[in-house]
């Protein structure tokens, strides 16, 4: 996202940032950057603090700044030496080459205009209209086509820039630019956050809690809502649809279905459901897999939007399938099955069109796709059966556009039971899982395998999914994949999550907290067992006590008795008291608030989760 902690030397300051979402970045539009004397002079990075909402960094040559955004609109406050000083302001600036085009004029107030970049990976297009105030007397000088410095009185020392920014025309811009002084917007954002990350409560030692809610600030950074106050531009996609919900956009589905989004049905029960409109209306809109040419704002994919809907309503979202319908049939009859990868990937899409259809009671359509969905069958013989072949651990090997044919065999998340036979019955999976675990074929650097560590929950080993949940969230592993589509030589070795600026594996994006919304999961003892499902699995809980905020104002409590470091393995569990022998609930169970208790012990309970499972299988009627 154009930011390096370790890094010394700054280019200034960007806008419209889109967190971790892959291919080399995208946004940083309008570069703003401070200067003494000679604007070609560096800044040299000396002092830097930060927390959700603010940001701070003081320089070697005396120039401290301070940042801070609320909603639509963001505060720069400059704190220079006396002296000649300005801001230079680049308007073509953007990450990954992504600038097309822009127009800017000064006016009374500063200077208003419009810039259209480039989305992520380069699919799409966007325009955002913004208006900079400066509240001093100032002074502009073009220094380039699309460059110009912007000076003040040698004797001014504190200088503010209020930017506002809008995806419908500059006057919305300038009602969306907030009028409040620095510390007051600093003081709403950071009222905002905490609101926000009060939604989940944990109780441990303090580094422990530091990394939890880095991780979970990252989990809702998008997708962003793009409703203004005014009547928006249909043809921009921004209109706010007639029941009054408003739209988001920000779309990295293809990454985030399978964590954060479920995450955000839980702990943001009120917007959710303007999330899930939202997601219908990109159907309604005619959605194309990539962004569009005309996006209201930055944006990646939206693969498996589908799936998105289905969970939602699953778990009580309000979801209009019968005016989607015919929309969803015509983006499933787009699916392509070309390679093995996209094969498995668009089975997925089809099931949930066939599932849809079993809602709206039209079984002839249901038959249809359900069929349609079972022929990954076919796919899967063809191209994951084998694992004897010298390929299987090369990255992007057979077409594959990211991953390994050994990582992408276990992606049938509607059909495990269909998967198990498919392996040759439950010793061979078993024997097939443990070798992919064992030889360390797993890739956390990416999401197609991300679920695999959940697969032995189905079996009569389930204690091992515990230990391998506990294993990539708190322990060192050894990694051999890279975001980068590469398989390293030498290994990544050392743990995956750790609260200090080099995290993560090398290369490894958090994918619009994708990544970070799985260790949430994992660190409160539950993670989604099928998208389109609202099954949760079950594992010992990082921390001792963690509140849920739930719908209606209810809280879940996940308690974990006999605590303690090694103790990664469940020996029972109580919901509200009563004994359940099961390793999964539901999200119904989560939404009525309550009680779990989870029982930890150092050894594997072998008997716990052997009963009563739930295990995903396309026959289900």
């Amino acid at each position: 996202a154009g930011y390096e902690h370790y890094a010394k030397k700054f280019l200034g300051f960007t806008h419209n940032r889109f967190e971790g979402v892959g291919c080399t970045g995208s946004g940083g539009l309008i570069l703003v950057k401070p200067f003494l004397g000679d604007e070609t002079a560096e800044l040299i990075k000396k002092t830097e603090d930060a927390k959700p909402g603010y940001y701070h960094v003081g320089f070697e040559n005396g120039i401290d700044v301070k940042l801070t955004a609320a909603n639509k609109s963001g505060v720069h406050k400059y704190i220079f030496p006396k002296g000649k000083k300005g801001l230079s302001i680049d308007f073509s600036h953007a990450f990954s080459g992504g600038f097309v085009a822009e127009e800017h004029v000064a006016n009374a107030n500063g200077i208003e205009g419009w810039i259209e970049a480039k989305t992520t990976c380069g699919g799409g297009k966007y325009k955002v209209f913004y208006q900079i105030y400066f509240g001093k007397k100032i002074s502009i000088t073009a220094t380039a086509k699309h460059k110009v410095n912007v000076t003040f009185d040698d004797a001014e020392t504190d200088i503010e820039l209020r930017i506002g920014f809008s995806a419908k025309d500059h006057e919305q811009a300038v009602l969306n630019t907030n009028n409040l002084g620095f510390e007051s917007v600093r003081n709403f954002a950071e009222q905002q956050w905490n609101e926000k990350l009060s939604a989940i409560k944990v109780e441990g030692d303090l580094e422990s809690q530091k990394l939890f809610y880095s991780l979970f600030y990252r989990t809702m950074q998008s997708p962003y809502l793009i409703t203004e106050s005014k009547n928006t531009d249909v043809k921009r996609n921004t209109t706010t649809p007639t029941d009054g919900q408003n739209l988001y956009n920000g779309w990295a589905i293809w990454d985030n279905y399978r964590t954060q989004l479920p995450l955000l049905s839980i702990v943001q029960p009120k917007i959710y459901q303007d999330i899930t409109n939202s997601v219908a209306d990109l159907f309604v809109k005619g959605k194309k897999d990539y962004a569009r040419q005309n996006e209201p704002s930055n944006t990646v994919r939206t693969e498996h939007a589908i799936v998105v809907l289905l969970d939602a309503y699953r778990k009580g979202y309000k979801v209009d399938f019968e005016k989607l319908a015919d929309s969803l049939v015509a983006d499933n009859d787009r699916l392509d099955f070309s390679k093995p990868d996209k094969a498995l990937e668009s089975s997925y899409d089809v099931w949930a069109l066939a599932q849809v259809f079993k809602h709206l009671k039209k079984p002839d359509l249901y038959q249809k796709y359900i069929a349609k969905a079972e022929e990954y069958k076919t796919y899967w013989n063809k191209d994951f059966k084998d694992i004897s072949k010298n390929d299987i651990d090369r990255m992007q090997a057979r077409g594959l556009y990211q991953g390994t044919i050994f990582q992408y065999r276990w992606f049938v998340p509607f059909d495990v039971k269909g998967l198990i036979s498919l392996c040759g019955g439950e010793e061979a999976y078993l024997a097939q899982l443990n070798r992919f675990y064992l030889g360390d074929y797993y890739n956390h650097a990416n999401e197609p395998d991300l679920q695999v560590p959940l697969m032995y929950n189905m079996t009569k080993i389930p204690w091992k999914s515990q230990q391998w949940m506990n294993q990539l969230a708190v322990d060192t592993v050894v990694q051999y994949y890279f975001n980068d589509n590469s398989r390293g030589i030498a290994p990544f070795v050392d743990k995956i999550y750790k609260n200090e600026p080099k995290a993560y594996i090398r290369t490894m994006d958090d994918d619009a907290g994708a990544m970070s919304a799985w260790y949430v999961f994992t660190a409160s003892g539950f993670s989604p067992a099928l998208v389109g499902a609202p099954v949760y699995y079950l594992n010992v809980p990082l921390f001792k006590s963690i509140d849920y905020k739930v719908a209606g104002g209810k809280t879940f409590k996940i308690k974990t008795d006999n605590f303690a470091k090694g103790n990664i393995y469940i020996n029972a569990v109580k919901l509200n008291g009563k004994v359940i022998d099961r390793n999964w609930i539901t999200q119904d169970e989560i939404n009525a608030g309550g009680t779990l208790e989870i029982t930890a012990s150092k050894t594997p309970n072998e008997k716990f989760g052997v009963s009563n499972q739930w295990v995903s299988s396309i026959s289900d009627k």
